[in-house]
């Protein structure tokens, strides 16, 4: 079970990512598994500030969280990112980043209703982005390239926040993540 990881949780804002992947750093924390989650808002408020939202920006706040998730996973740790990265090319330059140190790279595609992704908007940001107060808005003025071949897939609005978690628990047990007696509970 040293196996250093990356769980990459990729989808247009409000989808879950950060929900989700705190939830599974902190039940990785119960098994004694350290992992340290890098949500994209934070990245954009220290290591990425400098980043503003064309797509060659986009793909170095990428590239960036990449190069922070594989430190992490080098040392047998797990890397969980929570991060828009709306662009396939960019995802995949951080996949091969992340396997090419010989860690485990999982992406998990969040979807939603675009109702949904409304109603869970506690900033109002699609509002905004809808009434063109806000430019380059993923989804909405700025594309998002659904990942093909994703290692899974979750419906957060179909899927309660529990039944995500038993899904991707079980998809770190079969990939040794976790151990098999490892519970999801915590």
């Amino acid at each position: 079970m040293d196996v250093g990881a990356v769980l990459w949780f990729t989808g247009v804002p409000c989808s879950g990512k950060t929900t989700l992947a705190q939830t599974v750093a902190g039940r990785l924390l119960t098994t004694g598994r350290r992992a340290r989650v890098l949500d994209g808002d934070e990245l954009r408020a220290s290591t990425s500030s400098d980043l503003g939202f064309s797509k060659q920006d986009r793909d170095a706040n990428v590239t960036r969280a990449a190069s922070l998730a594989t430190s992490v996973a080098i040392s047998g740790d797990v890397a969980l990112v929570a991060l828009v990265s709306p662009y396939a090319e960019a995802r995949h330059r951080a996949r091969l980043h992340v396997q090419g140190v010989g860690a485990q790279f999982i992406e998990i595609f969040l979807d939603a209703a675009p109702a949904v992704l409304v109603n869970r908007d506690r900033k109002d940001l699609y509002k905004r982005a809808i009434a063109g107060e806000i430019p380059c808005f993923t989804g909405i003025s700025d594309p998002y390239e659904i990942p093909h071949d994703p290692d899974l897939t979750l419906r957060t609005d179909q899927q309660s926040i529990d039944e995500c978690i038993v899904t991707i628990w079980s998809v770190l047990q079969k990939r040794g993540v976790v151990g098999g007696c490892d519970s999801v509970l915590a």
